[in-house]
């Protein structure tokens, strides 16, 4: 469904993607691992057409999306920080995206699966960074749509909001939903992705499943086979 060909991107003398190529499996939980500064999020805005490459292609549906912005109706985006006028109360927040997308929204059930219906008559500024995210998740999911792109899906959750925020996705998946996921909490990695790719440095160190990095690392959890790739690599520079 999408697909990266040779994208390099570049902002003055950093090059912070350095060319490479994958497709995002369709109807699956793909998950984009690295250390800061690896690229993630440029490479996620870059899909987006929020930045532009400086070489190579990104298609959609195998149109190219340069100059052709309609297929990001098709994308339900979690950005890491969203950021919205702070005065707006929660409810109006919701019908002012309604508003925009020009789609009528389905965010009833999301509101009562994150606990947000005494919120809703509050003002964004009044909300704790977690109550704010769950917002942010409904805003993400209440437009049905084929792609799902989360950008650190899991900042500021309690245990219960994670737990629902995990079961949901695993519902949208079963509905056929593709995900690309971006995220520090290795155990979401662990129980929901059908294959991870590890950027380092810009470009793509591995791709393949959570079962295939932990026999090439020699590992058994997630985190002690990141922190072998980024040991070694450390070695290697110094």
């Amino acid at each position: 469904m999408i697909e990266i060909k040779g994208i390099r991107k570049s902002f003055g003398k950093l090059d912070v993607l350095k060319g490479f190529d994958f497709s995002l499996a369709d109807r699956k939980i793909t998950a984009v691992l690295g250390p800061n500064g690896s690229g993630k999020t440029t490479l996620i805005k870059s899909i987006l057409g929020l930045v532009i490459p400086s070489h190579g292609e990104i298609l959609y549906k195998g149109t190219s999306i340069f100059n052709n912005w309609n297929y990001r109706k098709e994308i339900g985006y979690l950005p890491q920080i969203a950021r919205f006028p702070e005065n707006l109360r929660v409810s109006e927040l919701l019908k002012l995206i309604e508003e925009v997308r020009n789609e009528a929204r389905n965010s009833d059930e999301l509101i009562r699966r994150f606990d947000l219906e005494s919120y809703l008559h509050k003002k964004l500024y009044q909300l704790s960074g977690g109550t704010r995210q769950k917002v942010n998740i409904v805003l993400t999911f209440m437009f049905d749509c084929p792609v799902y792109i989360l950008d650190e899906p899991t900042s500021g959750l309690d245990p219960i909001a994670l737990i629902r925020l995990k079961d949901l996705i695993q519902y949208k998946k079963e509905e056929g939903k593709t995900f690309l996921i971006t995220t520090h909490i290795m155990t979401l990695v662990e129980e929901l992705s059908d294959e991870l790719i590890f950027l380092l440095e810009g470009q793509v160190y591995f791709r393949g499943t959570y079962g295939e990095l932990m026999t090439a690392e020699k590992e058994e959890n997630l985190e002690r086979a990141i922190a072998k790739i980024l040991e070694k690599e450390n070695v290697k520079d110094s």
